[in-house]
């Protein structure tokens, strides 16, 4: 049975995401922290401990906090080891199990490279913090891996419980359903999406967590083997696609160019 972990935005940059992560006490563990200050401000503001970090990839938005808060607070820094993250002092393989100290979770670090070379899923207690491989509606840039590994990565993630909370890196998700409509413009679960996604950014709120089982309904880059998505992606790609990898590849080139 999954623990009750409060789980909360601290908005970062552009349109990062950094996740804090709350148990029953006042330590706090929090992922991807893209800089600092906010996380600071924040533990300061609520008298909160931190007690851990978790990075799921290398890249700067999500990891350049780490030297701020690693000066001020001796915690564990956790990523995975086949990504290669300065300042990670917990390198995690492929499928690792591992407790967040402070908080009382465990997590499992699911590969899912494509976006980076080793860039890896934190999946536990009923979510999965999936850094850049799946967003809200849609899933990250190729940078460093290949179609088919990504097609792999969002599989094994779609896997996961229907329930399953969805905590993505960035606040993509009304450009992704946008994309998203054209795939697919008579999919009903899309335009339900739109719609609450738009009243919830005029509200100022996130647009997460979203969940596995929703995502399944109106995300392309997760309906690859959908009849529907198929077809769309062969017309914007001018070709016969023989398997979702093909699939997926052309969905990705024709929303880079969206």
């Amino acid at each position: 049975m999954a623990r009750v972990i409060a789980v909360t935005a601290i908005p970062a940059l552009r349109d990062n995401y950094i996740w804090l992560l709350k148990g029953e006490t006042e330590c706090v563990a929090v992922v991807d922290p893209g800089e600092a200050a906010p996380v600071n401000a924040r533990l300061a503001d609520d008298d909160l401990e931190l007690a851990a970090i978790l990075v799921t990839h290398h890249h700067w938005d999500h990891s350049d906090g780490i030297p701020g808060l690693s000066a001020r607070w001796d915690v564990p820094v956790f990523g995975p080891a086949a990504d290669g993250i300065k300042g990670v002092t917990s390198p995690l393989d492929a499928g690792t199990t591992f407790e967040v100290p402070g908080v009382g979770c465990t997590f499992q670090a699911l590969p899912t490279p494509g976006h980076t070379r080793g860039q890896a899923a934190y999946y536990g207690e009923g979510m999965v913090f999936t850094g850049d491989t799946l967003f809200s509606g849609g899933c990250g840039r190729l940078f460093e891996g290949t179609a088919g590994q990504m097609w792999e990565s969002l599989c094994r993630l779609r896997q996961l419980p229907p329930e399953t909370r969805v905590y993505c890196g960035h606040e993509y998700t009304q450009g992704n359903l946008r994309f998203a409509a054209e795939v697919e413009p008579g999919n009903e679960a899309i335009k339900k999406r739109q719609s609450w996604a738009n009243d919830r950014r005029a509200a100022g709120s996130p647009t997460l967590p979203s969940t596995i089982g929703d995502e399944m309904t109106f995300n392309p880059f997760l309906r690859a083997d959908h009849d529907s998505v198929r077809a769309a992606a062969e017309r914007a790609a001018g070709a016969k696609l023989n398997d979702p990898v093909a699939v997926f590849a052309a969905l990705r080139s024709w929303k880079d160019n969206f």
